[in-house]
């Protein structure tokens, strides 16, 4: 398979590594973008030991609360100057309000939910990319509710780039948006080690074995120290084990356990991630107009 400059170009902004080193890992792996990310690794030359989702799509996300019940979603357009448009954002205000009386588990179930003006999500939607004049889809959405000694946390950063939604047991709101604040920040994938699916687990121990192996370990050192670099990953995917950003002595988990409380659930939305991204060049589309193409 040819090795383009393009594949190239995704494999250093996902591992951080050198471009003849991309290129090479790509001509070895017969251009298997996942294969090359693990042979970075294992020779030790990815910079990175999670691979970074391409961020796409334009939008919004955001969060609602009444009471016992909250609601994640994310809203997508075309382009970030939509993003910022009353008409968009509006839109997702009465979506999400609407979503917040429901009891919707799917997008489908979602667009079927009658809206304040009559008409439902999906004719919301409708009218307003019609009058827009971009594609907008609510892409995803999560609905929660509590008990009377839990509490929620949330947080929105970059104007609604990233939402997070917090569901603690003890503890208080502040806590509970302290959890969502390191959540915004360190892009945790999971809560707990026990999430984390068996093959992705399975994948970074043979990648930490080979990368033992490669520094010439023999194997029984070597399964020691997969061992090792396994709990360092846990450390940097799985929230309750991150060091907690305000205090370095405590796990996220223990900082909660302080505050008499217990971390139940963690949505983290942002907003495009792992959609394919459009790649406009501006100052080539204006010339091919002036060209006439």
């Amino acid at each position: 398979m040819e090795v383009t400059a393009s594949m190239v170009k995704d494999l250093r902004e996902m591992t951080g590594a050198g471009m003849m080193d991309c290129k090479k890992a790509l001509a070895e792996t017969n251009g298997n973008m996942e294969e090359a990310v693990n042979y970075l690794r294992e020779k030790g030359i990815a910079k990175s030991a999670k691979k970074e989702a391409r961020i796409a799509a334009e939008g919004l996300a955001n969060i609602y609360i009444d009471g016992d019940k909250a609601v994640i979603l994310e809203v997508n357009s075309e382009t970030d100057f939509v993003s910022k448009n009353e008409e968009f954002t509006s839109m997702i205000d009465t979506i999400g309000k609407t979503l917040l009386k429901s009891d919707a588990k799917t997008v489908e179930e979602a667009k079927a939910l009658k809206t304040p003006d009559d008409g439902t999500v999906e004719d919301l939607i409708i009218s307003k990319t019609a009058k827009i004049g971009e594609k907008l889809s609510l892409r995803r959405f999560t609905i929660l509710e509590k008990d009377a000694d839990e509490c929620f946390g949330s947080y929105i950063h970059m104007g609604g780039k990233i939402a997070v939604l917090t569901l603690l047991k003890g503890a208080n709101s502040d806590v509970a948006k302290e959890v969502a604040m390191q959540s915004a920040a360190m892009k945790p994938l999971y809560v707990f080690p026990s999430e984390v699916p068996a093959d992705v687990l399975d994948n970074e121990k043979a990648v930490f074995k080979e990368q033992a192996i490669n520094e010439g370990k023999p194997a029984e050192i070597a399964e020691k120290m997969v061992e090792g670099r396994i709990k360092k990953f846990y450390k940097e995917v799985c929230l309750a084990e991150q060091e907690f950003i305000k205090d370095s002595n405590l796990s996220v988990a223990r900082y909660v356990e302080n505050n008499k409380g217990e971390i139940k659930k963690m949505i983290r939305y942002e907003v495009g991630e792992g959609m394919e991204k459009r790649n406009e060049n501006f100052a080539e589309e204006v010339m091919n107009q002036v060209n006439g193409k």
